[in-house]
C-alpha cells in the first residue's frame, strides 16, 4: 500500500477543519527535496531517510545532507551494504549521531528481514531501530497513506493554540496527541500530515504567527483571545549542566593530525576525535594537563577555548598542542586536506579548526 501525494479528488466543500487545511495545502504546500509532487507515489525510503534526518534538525540544514545521501546510496539496499564509517562520515556535522548508527541498522534489518520493503503500519515500523512514535506515524501516513496521527513540535503548537491548552509541555503531550487525533482524516492522511507540519512551520510560527493567512483562525481559541504566542505553555527549564575537558592536538613531522575512534556505544559513538580527557562537571587544573596527555611531549596551551552545546549539557574544552612528533601507531594520522574523509563530529571540527588556526 503506497500513497500518492496531492489531491485524490477536488474538494467541493470545505466544511471540516481537515478539509480546509487540505484545501490550503493544495495551494501553499512547501516544495521540499524529499516530498513527492502532487499525484506522484511517495517513496518510503525517501520518506524514512528525510524523517530521520529531520529529527531535532532544521529543513535548511537537512537539505544538502539528504541530497548527498541519495547520491551515495540510491536505495535502501545500497545503504545496508555500506560501511558504518562511510555513513558516519557522510553524517558528520548533522549531529545526534546515534541517528546515523540506527539508520544503518534499520537499513540492514529492512533488507534482511523485510525484503527491502518498509513495513506499512505504525506497530511494525516501531520495531525498527531509530523509529519512535512520531517517525512511525509520519512514515505510515506519508509513505503508505495510513490514518496515523503525527505529533511534532509544529503540531503541538497548533493544537495548544487551537484549544488554549494550559498544561505545560512536556506534560501536555498526551493531551495534545488526543486533540490532534480528532483532526486526522481518513481521506488523504499523508497530505494532511504534511499540511499540518507546513501550517506550523510557515503560518502558526512560535513568534508572530501569520493568523490572517491561517485556514484555522476561526477555530482557534488563542487567536480569539489574542494570546497566541503564550502557547504552548512550557515548564521552566533546569539550568544546563556544564562540563569541562582537555583536548590534545598532535601534529607529526609531516603535518598530519592524530585522531582516534570513540567507542561504538555512547555519546558520539563510532566518530573520531583528537585525543581528549574525560569530560567532568568541574573545571580541570591546567597544571595537570601533562598528566592527562596521551603521551609525553612538549605541550603548550593554545589561546582561547572551544565551547559546544549538546542537548543535555554544555562542554568547555581547553586545547593543548604539540608538533613535529613521530607518528604513533595507536592513532590515525590524517593529512589536513583529507579531514573531510573522516567522521569528525561538529565539536571536534571546532576543536581541529581552532587548534590549527592557532598553530598555523
Amino acid at each position: 500500500m503506497t500513497s500518492k501525494s496531492g489531491p485524490h479528488k477536488r474538494l467541493v466543500a470545505s466544511d471540516t477543519p481537515a478539509e480546509r487545511l487540505l484545501a490550503w495545502y493544495d495551494r501553499h504546500r512547501r516544495h521540499l527535496p524529499w516530498r513527492s509532487a502532487p499525484g506522484e507515489t511517495a517513496d518510503p525510503y525517501h520518506v524514512w531517510l528525510s524523517e530521520i534526518m529531520l529529527q531535532q534538525t532544521t529543513v535548511v540544514t537537512v537539505g544538502p545532507y539528504y541530497a548527498d545521501f541519495l547520491m551515495r546510496w540510491r536505495s535502501i539496499e545500497d545503504l545496508a551494504a555500506a560501511q558504518l564509517d562511510e555513513v558516519l562520515t557522510a553524517w558528520a556535522g548533522l549531529g545526534y549521531y546515534a541517528r546515523a548508527r540506527n539508520l544503518k541498522k534499520c537499513a540492514e534489518i529492512v533488507v534482511a528481514d523485510h525484503g527491502g520493503h518498509f513495513p506499512d503500519t505504525e506497530m511494525d515500523l516501531l520495531t525498527l531501530p531509530g523509529i519512535g512514535p512520531y517517525t512511525a506515524a509520519a512514515i505510515a501516513a506519508i509513505a503508505f497513506d495510513r490514518q496515523a496521527t503525527i505529533l511534532d513540535g509544529n503540531v503541538e503548537r497548533v493544537m495548544a493554540r487551537l484549544y488554549r491548552v494550559e498544561t505545560p509541555l512536556p506534560k501536555a503531550k498526551e493531551e495534545l496527541r488526543a486533540l490532534a487525533k480528532r483532526y486526522t482524516p481518513a481521506l488523504r492522511p499523508g497530505d494532511y500530515a504534511q499540511a499540518i507540519m507546513d501550517l506550523g512551520a510557515t503560518i502558526c510560527t512560535p513568534i508572530k504567527p501569520k493568523c490572517t493567512l491561517c485556514p484555522w483562525r476561526e477555530d482557534c481559541a488563542a487567536h480569539a483571545a489574542g494570546d497566541m504566542e503564550v502557547f504552548p505553555r512550557k515548564a521552566p527549564k533546569a539550568p544546563r549542566p556544564q562540563r569541562f575537558g582537555f583536548c590534545f592536538v598532535m601534529l607529526d613531522k609531516n603535518g598530519r593530525i592524530a585522531l582516534e575512534k570513540r567507542p561504538e556505544k555512547g555519546l558520539l559513538g563510532g566518530m573520531v576525535q583528537v585525543p581528549t580527557s574525560d569530560w567532568l562537571g568541574t573545571p580541570l587544573d591546567v597544571a595537570k594537563a601533562e598528566m592527562l596527555a596521551p603521551m609525553k611531549a612538549t605541550w603548550r596551551q593554545l589561546e582561547g577555548s572551544v565551547t559546544h552545546v549538546f542537548t543535555h549539557f554544555t562542554l568547555h574544552l581547553t586545547l593543548f598542542a604539540t608538533t613535529g612528533m613521530k607518528a604513533d601507531p595507536r592513532y590515525q594520522w590524517i593529512p589536513i586536506n583529507q579531514l573531510g574523509t573522516v567522521a569528525l563530529p561538529s565539536v571536534m571540527r571546532k576543536v581541529v579548526d581552532h587548534g590549527l588556526g592557532k598553530l598555523i
